[in-house]
């Protein structure tokens, strides 16, 4: 009986000896490990993160605690803004879809890896096991188009939505919330954070537009909305999403608007609009911070395939001056501006070309034709105008509505960056 406890002390002891030696290899291998990588501060780590893709980016933030950390900075998050390019976003009705009851309790099955909006809306509401709320409306998937040495391609976030695009502001877009009529959501499309706003005026889709815009000097976000009233009388509200509240405010004056045509511009600390289709005189133009209204002559009458653009931070017109010819003018503020002529297009430019947008990076306009909805880029350095090319997706139809994104991972949320490390 001693003879076999003994036996079973000194395999316990051998077994103990065999873990300690384990371990201690183990940390002589991690130290040696640990003395061939070289220490990186965080602010070259830093440095790398914010010119990698947005995909890499957010697999990136799992790596590790210290990188986590950096990504989710406001100042990292400011400074990758600054460094990526504008795309267009855009809806795209999912193949063979018309209208059919989507159930807000679970993803369709033509869809199964795609994010609903409405059912984000939803989650943190209690549903009932048999709760069979539907919405009788066509479901689209929110993609985008980036342009790259004239080449285009489609890039996916996964996410669905019954609503429209109605504005975008520093990759946050202002949709519309079909849980709610006359609601609104604010959402990163890349991170999916969303918020839903309070029912703001309820008006006919072609007698209202939405602007969405951020104030530099607070970093308060404001969505403005101009709907027509019983009167035909242009009036605006104004909600700041510190407060999620919609005010009231002085709206432009009498017949500074025929219709509701495009989105507005967001440009030189205001939002934009051309007022009518063509022969337009004038732009409407409201002070964000100061929600203050003004009418703002053009350097000349704008027609059907003429449109401002935001350029660099100034706001640009893009104006056809006759088939081959195109002027690009360019304002950089509210008072004691003018309009200095920038640049002409006098090579390549076709009449029925519709300026789109201008690219963050480079600066080079692309432009849309009505004809048949192909894509072609300026490019100012070489002062050449060039077709793109779809490398990658399906060309999206030509009625499809673009509107001006860059991919992100800002948030509404109010931070002071004087406060981040």
């Amino acid at each position: 009986m001693a003879k076999s406890l003994g036996s079973k002390n000194v395999g316990l002891l051998r077994l103990v000896e065999e873990r300690s030696l384990t371990k201690k290899i183990e940390e002589e291998k991690k130290h040696k490990r640990e003395k061939q990588v070289p220490y990186l501060h965080k602010d070259c780590i830093s440095n790398i993160l914010v010119r990698l893709p947005l995909d890499s980016l957010q697999r990136s933030r799992f790596v590790c605690k210290p990188w986590y950390n950096i990504i989710k900075n406001p100042k990292f998050i400011d400074a990758h803004l600054h460094r990526s390019e504008s795309v267009l976003i855009f809806l795209s009705p999912f193949p063979n879809e018309s209208l059919y009851p989507f159930s807000m309790t679970s993803v369709p099955k033509e869809m199964p890896n795609t994010v609903s909006v409405e059912l984000n809306l939803l989650q943190p509401k209690p549903i009932p096991i048999f709760n069979h709320t539907t919405i009788n409306a066509t479901r689209f998937s929110v993609q985008f188009l980036e342009f790259k040495n004239d080449k285009s391609k489609i890039g996916e976030y996964s996410l669905s939505c019954s609503g429209n695009i109605r504005a975008t502001c520093n990759g946050l877009i202002l949709l519309d919330n079909k849980l709610k009529k006359g609601g609104l959501v604010v959402m990163n499309p890349v991170t999916r954070k969303l918020i839903a706003l309070p029912l703001g005026t309820l008006s006919r889709p072609h007698d209202e537009s939405y602007g969405f815009a951020l104030i530099d000097s607070t970093g308060e976000y404001k969505v403005v909305h101009l709907f027509r009233d019983e009167l035909r009388y242009v009036s605006c509200e104004i909600l700041s999403l510190r407060t999620k509240a919609w005010r009231e405010v002085n709206g432009p004056s009498f017949g500074f608007f025929n219709r509701f045509v495009d989105g507005p511009i967001s440009a030189i600390g205001g939002l934009h609009w051309i007022p009518q289709v063509d022969r337009s005189e004038y732009i409407v133009s409201i002070e964000v911070d100061k929600e203050k209204f003004h009418q703002i002559p053009l350097p000349r009458s704008s027609r059907t395939h003429d449109r401002i653009v935001e350029m660099g931070g100034v706001l640009g017109l893009v104006v056809h001056e006759d088939v081959n010819h195109i002027d690009i003018w360019i304002l950089k503020g509210f008072y004691g501006e003018v309009w200095t002529k920038y640049h002409s297009i006098t090579v390549g430019s076709i009449i029925d070309m519709v300026p789109l947008f201008s690219l963050r990076i480079k600066g080079d306009i692309i432009f849309k034709r009505d004809e048949d909805g192909s894509f072609y880029v300026y490019d100012f350095q070489h002062q050449e105008m060039r077709k793109v090319e779809m490398v990658e997706g399906c060309i999206p139809r030509s009625s499809t509505t673009y509107l001006p994104h860059v991919n992100s991972l800002v948030s509404w949320m109010e931070v002071n960056l004087d406060m981040c490390d």
